[in-house]
């Protein structure tokens, strides 16, 4: 039996640690909280898509950071605009260009 895989992955930092505990930035900026957001939007909108969230990404400065693969697309400074942004994006098979952090 084949898995389904989802067309597009996209990784929230969470601010993990290896202890399993939510520390930093993005934590603090609210990043679990877009969690269900992100998910709620993809279910409305039908897309093929994977939420994780994650460890620190190192770019405490930009946080919450948000990466979406195929791609790897880095967004920062992510509220619940630029998620709208960035996935009608991804409804035409492009990246949010204006939000990209480079």
């Amino acid at each position: 039996m084949a898995i389904k895989k989802p067309d597009i992955h996209i990784l929230v930092c969470a601010s993990f640690r290896t202890t399993g505990e939510p520390k930093g930035v993005c934590h603090r900026k609210g990043s679990t909280d877009l969690l269900s957001y992100l998910e709620n939007e993809i279910l409305d909108r039908g897309l093929n898509a994977q939420v994780t969230s994650t460890g620190c990404f190192k770019l405490c400065d930009k946080g919450p950071v948000m990466v979406v693969h195929p791609g790897n697309h880095w967004y920062g400074e992510i509220d619940e605009e630029k998620i709208d942004q960035i996935l009608d994006k991804l409804e035409e098979n492009q990246p949010a260009a204006e939000l990209l952090l480079t």
